[in-house]
């Protein structure tokens, strides 16, 4: 650890878990706005602040990257892009605690493709971490049947669908932020996303018109809160703690989503979801025990989410 101060390492990375955690209770308030709609404004608004921002601290513009990174800026815009609508449309089927715990997961999903696809051996905390998060899964999808609600298995799909993308998302990062600083990766992608995701709306015959005010402004808070105040407290403290530091402390975001959801959506958890939750939750974090990537091999893409 770095001479930073662990009092104010830890409240940074405090800041950061309750910023990101406020994502999916936005995303609820925003009941009258479409998935696509809310991760479009989302994206286009934290873009329209990261982008003359950042040339503040860069002499040249952010959006100037090598051609050869290119593709890779476009794959990475474009998982990052599903991640955020899978992931936003289950939180419109499924509870808080369902869609952040199982969106979480994408740490051991990141293992199963580095096993596939760069050959890195699965460590037995991996394979356990596998099976635990398998179960968990299980429970939470018993426990939404059970309930009766077949538009929350649905989301919970949904939300395992955000969790691959997130981990292709992560994965083709870790290639690119090897020779790329942060600015320069995540300017250009984020307003990639913001445009694909645009894209989508257009398709789909959606607009930004006619949403009540306060969904207006839970876009804004979505975009400045979660998404610039989360990430940019995470990543500083990238600086002086790995990365396996702090998605360890990630996992304390479902936690308070859940906490959050409690009293201001009035969402109760049931024992199979505190159950799978756990199980998910002890999984990710095996998952993660033997990985240790340096902070200036993968800064600010082994945290665990994008929120």
């Amino acid at each position: 650890m770095q001479p930073a101060g662990r009092p104010l390492i830890i409240s940074m990375l405090a800041v950061g878990i309750v910023s990101i955690s406020t994502a999916s209770i936005f995303i609820k308030l925003c009941h009258d706005a479409p998935p696509v709609v809310i991760a479009a404004a989302r994206l286009g608004i934290a873009s329209i602040v990261l982008i003359p921002g950042s040339m503040i601290f860069k002499d040249k513009s952010p959006l100037s990257i090598p051609l050869h990174h290119l593709k890779f800026i476009f794959l990475s815009a474009l998982f990052l892009s599903l991640h955020f609508f899978f992931w936003i449309t289950s939180l419109k089927h499924t509870s808080v605690l369902s869609s952040v715990v199982i969106v979480t997961s994408n740490p051991i999903f990141i293992g199963i493709a580095s096993y596939l696809f760069f050959k890195e051996r699965i460590h037995s905390f991996l394979l356990i971490g596998i099976l635990l998060g398998l179960a968990g899964g299980i429970l939470i999808a018993l426990s939404d049947m059970h309930a009766g609600a077949g538009n929350s298995a649905y989301g919970d799909l949904m939300a395992l669908g955000g969790a691959v993308m997130a981990s292709c998302y992560f994965l083709v990062g870790r290639k690119v932020r090897k020779e790329l600083d942060l600015l320069s990766y995540i300017v250009p992608v984020y307003a990639l996303t913001s445009l694909l995701l645009l894209g989508l709306v257009i398709i789909l015959g959606h607009g930004f018109s006619g949403y009540s005010q306060s969904t207006y402004f839970y876009f804004v808070l979505l975009a400045l809160i979660p998404q610039l105040l989360g990430h940019s407290s995470l990543n500083w403290s990238l600086k002086y703690v790995t990365a396996t530091t702090v998605a360890v402390f990630v996992l304390g975001e479902p936690v308070c989503s859940s906490v959050l959801a409690y009293f201001f959506l009035g969402e109760k958890a049931t024992f199979l979801q505190v159950a799978g939750g756990l199980l998910i939750l002890t999984g990710i974090f095996l998952a993660a025990k033997e990985r240790t990537d340096t902070p200036d091999k993968v800064e600010g893409l082994s945290s665990g989410r994008t929120l």
